[in-house]
């Protein structure tokens, strides 16, 4: 990174790194959701994790875009996630709806914290 994006940063607030998250969240709910359809043959979860994998993706190309909507899509996309997973991990216990409901309150609370960064300019 050159002094020059370096001071354009600093001065809009705003991270050139927050869509890697959303994309790295895009990529991981479409290969769920391709894994989770080839070894069941489970429709719902090939649709699901495309719709909510392509979701992200596009809330990581509003960021990087610096369109504040990304934060607010990226926010509303880790709380569907989670709240489609948070209670199959408590009835399963198994790893996989445990690790993406974790990995979505994270997801959702760091854009949360950036929606209302970009919003409030704190």
């Amino acid at each position: 990174m050159c002094i020059r994006d370096r001071v354009s940063t600093q001065s809009t607030g705003k991270s050139k790194m927050s869509h890697h998250t959303a994309n790295t969240m895009a990529a991981l709910c479409v290969v769920g959701g391709v894994a989770g359809y080839a070894k069941t043959q489970s429709k719902p979860s090939l649709i699901a994790g495309v719709s909510i994998g392509l979701l992200y993706g596009i809330s990581g190309l509003l960021i990087k875009e610096n369109n504040d909507l990304g934060y607010d899509l990226a926010t509303v996309t880790s709380a569907v996630l989670g709240l489609a997973m948070i209670p199959r991990a408590v009835k399963t216990k198994k790893i996989v709806p445990i690790a993406l409901g974790s990995v979505s309150l994270l997801s959702g609370g760091y854009y949360a914290k950036k929606s209302y960064e970009a919003r409030y300019g704190v």
